[in-house]
């Protein structure tokens, strides 16, 4: 059997590959917004990748797969359906704007794509770890991994849940320029974005099971990015400038865990 260490080599070389295609395909089309929906999609090759590679088909490595191909899938849909016939989102106008058309077509390829197939990559490790281990493989679910299992279930539930009744919400038109407090969200102001991270914990829990450690960090890198980098913080500064109320709706409902 391949070690940890030269599959996710491995898988760095297929990553790199597929965002340097996708960076084509945008440099085409004009429109650097097509990384956002990959990203579930990404994940989903990564994990299937990790499973042929190290043919693992006990119940873990396929019950892992299983589910990375729920949670991707599911999210690449939803922000292609959501961007479908929409512009370049604001964030790479902006960038593109800022560096001119004339550098942004090769730029991009270092901010966005080259950037994300990184951090995929560095992120996919728990992953990997719930298959191979340099210490350990067990071919049967512990109870560790039911555990794991309710903990993806759980954010799951948030997360997609969350997409749905926000995408309802805004699809009435008389909800425009409203926060929507009811549902899922009177739990908390990011509910997509906790669910996102605690299905990530599930994840890492699979690699725990495994007898596998240092990849948890993966997890935690996950949900450093969510808090701090791309997603709340981000999201926290836009929607205090432009929704009235938000403020009244931050001081009753907490920021992140339910």
């Amino acid at each position: 059997m391949m070690t940890f260490q030269s599959i996710y080599f491995q898988a760095l070389g297929l990553t790199l590959i597929l965002m340097t295609a996708l960076w084509v395909v945008s440099v085409i089309k004009k429109n650097a917004s097509i990384v956002d929906p990959f990203w579930g999609t990404g994940f989903a090759i990564l994990v299937w990748f990790y499973v042929l590679s190290s043919l693992s088909f006990e119940p873990r490595p396929l019950l892992v797969a299983t589910l990375v191909t729920i949670w991707g899938l599911r999210l690449s849909l939803h922000l292609g359906i959501r961007n479908l016939g929409k512009p370049e989102d604001f964030r790479y106008q902006k960038f593109r704007k800022d560096y001119g058309e004339h550098r942004y077509w090769w730029v991009s390829y270092f901010q966005v794509f080259l950037l994300q197939g990184i951090l995929m990559w560095l992120i996919s490790a728990p992953l990997l770890g719930a298959m191979v281990s340099n210490n350990y493989n067990s071919s049967h679910l512990e109870w560790i991994d039911f555990v794991a299992v309710l903990v993806w279930i759980v954010g799951f539930i948030f997360e997609a849940g969350g997409d749905y009744q926000l995408s309802q919400f805004k699809s009435n038109s008389t909800n425009k320029g409203k926060i929507l407090n009811t549902g899922f969200w009177k739990y908390t102001r990011h509910l997509n974005y906790f669910g996102d991270g605690f299905q990530w914990i599930g994840f890492a829990l699979f690699s725990v099971a495994n007898h596998c450690y240092l990849p948890v960090l993966s997890a935690v890198l996950m949900n450093l990015l969510l808090l701090k980098v791309s997603g709340l913080s981000l999201l926290e500064k836009s929607l205090t400038k432009t929704k009235p109320g938000y403020d009244e709706y931050i001081r009753k409902t907490p920021v992140f865990f339910p």
